[in-house]
Parts: C-alpha cells; sequence; structure tokens
C-alpha cells in the first residue's frame, strides 16, 4: 500500500510518498481503510523533532493522527464493531499512521463517523473535537448561565468550543479576527468582537468572565493579562500555553494535552448529526501532497483546517 512516512526528523522535505507493507491488526486493533486524514499543527512538531524528548516515536513513522475510514478487518478481542462501519479516531500521537491507504487503530479509539457529513470531510474532527470537548467540560467545568470568553474562536478547535459553550447554555464572547465574524454569531456566540488589546482590559470586551478560553499562541507577558479577564473564582483554559493563576482572588489555570477517547468523541459525533455542532472545513488535499501541505503550514499559507484524502 501508500503512505506518507519520514525516517528522520526535519523539514517538510523529510516526508516520502513510499509503498510500505499493509499493517495486520493485534488484539484489541482495528485495520481501517482509510479514506482521509488531517492537518495538525501538532503534526508539524512531532515531524520536526520538537516533541522527540517528551514523546519518543520509533522511525520510520506514518503521520496523520485524525482517521476517517471504514472497518477492514478486526483483531482479536475486538466486540462491537463489524466490517464495513464508518468510524472516526483519533490515533495515538506516538504512533498515528493516518496519511496511508490502511491503518491501525485501538478499538477504543473509534466512534462511528458523523451521517451528515461526507467520510473525507469527518476526518477533520477527531483531534479538534476531543481537543474542543475536553477544554470545555473537564477543563472549564462549563456551567449552565456562565460567562465565556474565547480568544481564538475562529480557529478549528475555538470555533466548536464555541459551539459547545452556546448549547450548554453559556454566554459565549468570541474574539477573532472581523473575517469570522458571521460564522460565529452563526454559531450563536452572544458577542463577537476582533482581536483583543489586551491593555484595555476585560471590561472593554463585556468581562470579567466566568470563563476564559485561550487558543491564540502569545508572549508570557500576554498570557499573563489574560488572568485579569477571569473573574473572581473562575477559571482560565488554555490549548496555546498556561495562563497564571491568581490564588488570591480564587481564578485557577488548566492547560491541555488532548487525548484520544472514543466514548467522548461519539458525544460529539452526536451533536454533529443533531445539527448543534457543524464543522468548518477550508480544504482538501491529496495524500501525496502532504509535504507541501507541511511547508505551507509552516509559511502561514494554510488557509484553514485541512483534509487530507486517502488515495
Amino acid at each position: 500500500m501508500k503512505a506518507i512516512r519520514f525516517h528522520e526528523f526535519g523539514n517538510s522535505e523529510v516526508l516520502r510518498y513510499e509503498d510500505v507493507d499493509r499493517p495486520v491488526p493485534g488484539t484489541g486493533q482495528v485495520l481501517v481503510r482509510v479514506a482521509a486524514t488531517s492537518f495538525n499543527p501538532v503534526d508539524d512538531h512531532i515531524r520536526a523533532g520538537v516533541m522527540a524528548e517528551m514523546m519518543p516515536i520509533t522511525l520510520p513513522y506514518v503521520p496523520g493522527i485524525d482517521l476517517a475510514g471504514t472497518v477492514a478487518e478486526l483483531g482479536a478481542d475486538v466486540t462491537g464493531l463489524e466490517v464495513g462501519d464508518r468510524v472516526v479516531a483519533m490515533l495515538p500521537l506516538d504512533s498515528a499512521g493516518g496519511a496511508a491507504e490502511y491503518a491501525l487503530a485501538p478499538a477504543e479509539s473509534l466512534a462511528p463517523a458523523p451521517r451528515t457529513t461526507e467520510l473525507v470531510d469527518a476526518a477533520a474532527l477527531p483531534l479538534i473535537g476531543l481537543a474542543a470537548w475536553q477544554t470545555t467540560f473537564e477543563l472549564a467545568e462549563l456551567k449552565p448561565g456562565q460567562t465565556v470568553l474565547v480568544n481564538g474562536a475562529g480557529g478549528a478547535v475555538g470555533s466548536l468550543v464555541v459551539q459547545l459553550a452556546v448549547e450548554a447554555g453559556a454566554h459565549v464572547t468570541a474574539v477573532d479576527s472581523p473575517q469570522h465574524a458571521d460564522r460565529l454569531r452563526g454559531y450563536g456566540a452572544d458577542r463577537v468582537v476582533g482581536p483583543l488589546a489586551l491593555a484595555s482590559g476585560p471590561g472593554a470586551v463585556g468581562g470579567p468572565f466566568h470563563v476564559v478560553v485561550n487558543h491564540v499562541r502569545v508572549a508570557p507577558e500576554e498570557l499573563a493579562q489574560l488572568t485579569n479577564y477571569v473573574a473572581d473564582g473562575g477559571v482560565a483554559a488554555s490549548t496555546a500555553g498556561p495562563i497564571p493563576e491568581d490564588p488570591d482572588r480564587g481564578v485557577r489555570s488548566a492547560s491541555l494535552w488532548v487525548r484520544s477517547d472514543g466514548a467522548q468523541l461519539a458525544e460529539v459525533v452526536a451533536r454533529m448529526d443533531a445539527g448543534t455542532l457543524r464543522l468548518h472545513v477550508a480544504d482538501h488535499r491529496p495524500v501525496a501532497e502532504l509535504a507541501a501541505v507541511h511547508e505551507d503550514a509552516g509559511a502561514g499559507r494554510l488557509l484553514g483546517k485541512t483534509v487530507v484524502v486517502a488515495p
């Protein structure tokens, strides 16, 4: 079968489109015929070796953490799935494998694919859907009636956080560039504002807030200013670096390390099928062009969430 692999860490040029052996599912594993994967910024970090110390991987490595496809073969002790089932999964970061014709997935990572979207587009969902779910309900412990500021609301994860928070009964202020404003209003945000002028303080955007969710990578001193946007007893949850706590005001902070969870992913999928959660896919690229996708991402040329279609 065909797959993209890298045999050493480096820039996008280390990615090679080559013939590899089709994997065989072991106990508790499922072989999936891949419809698509997607690009996530962490893919770039893994390929460059930035994460090698905290997360060792075995080379050669097939990237592609997101997976959408159909079940091709079941390993021993796998129940509840049948050959031909449409599935999605977030694959383990240390092994991944989605940029190929076939990929192995732990059975517990799989969830039924959404019925309301094309299977290839569903590949955009797993990592960002789990990141949004875990940020909203585990880190922030969001409750109905709370006020929420989502910084970077137009991005892949931020867009889903906005929708999950709205559905949960929160009052959402969405922060991002004006090009995302109409889409964010369509998601139900109560207020949509442009990039934060942090020095202006929380009052300028209707704060402080019970929950501040940050998806924007900024300098540590700017992250520190976000603490002021959290109300007494509130929480700051971030996917882009830690926001300092303020114990005197009871402000706590939590950072995300997203993990695979098939049951949570099924909850996200259910919301898509119910129409309360929409997925925004900016572009589709063939897997043979994955090196160019990585190059475009590094140069800031990606339009947004990009689905990578299998051969």
